[in-house]
């Protein structure tokens, strides 16, 4: 556990919570900061930057704690759909360096869009640059 990490102090109850559920190596509770009502983060319980960081335990504990609150949420808020978003890397906008998964109740009309929609300057990628990249990708999962 990190000391200055909120979400560590929240597994450590240095910080209160709305917990909805947990297991042995992950928790799941409302978010502080809500996008929509029924916004759920769901946490590894140990400390972790980045979805590839987590080991196999906690990486099933959190994904299989998702898999059942998220039915929950939806079911609870009356929404038919919900957005599931990891921000992995401060890059890609993730502003406390633990991993957390958002589970977002939506609803048509809520003024959200997919997530296509985040990106306003999309690239012009070829077929070749496609290609290339799916032999890198394939290439590093093989030395790995």
């Amino acid at each position: 556990m990190l000391t200055n990490c909120t979400f560590c102090k929240i597994v450590d109850g240095n910080i209160s919570a709305r917990i909805i559920s947990q297991n042995d190596n992950a928790i799941a509770f409302l978010d502080a900061f809500p996008l929509s009502l029924g916004h759920t983060l769901i946490i590894p319980k140990r400390h972790y930057s980045k979805v590839q960081d987590m080991n196999r335990e906690y990486s099933s504990a959190v994904f299989g704690l998702l898999r059942v609150v998220i039915a929950a949420v939806e079911k609870a808020t009356g929404v038919k759909a919900s957005t599931i978003a990891i921000h992995n890397g401060v890059e890609a906008g993730q502003v406390i360096l633990h991993v957390h998964i958002h589970i977002i109740p939506r609803f048509r009309g809520d003024g959200a869009g997919p997530v296509h929609s985040m990106f306003k300057n999309r690239p012009n990628i070829n077929p070749e640059e496609m290609d290339s990249m799916l032999e890198r990708i394939k290439k590093v999962l093989e030395l790995s």
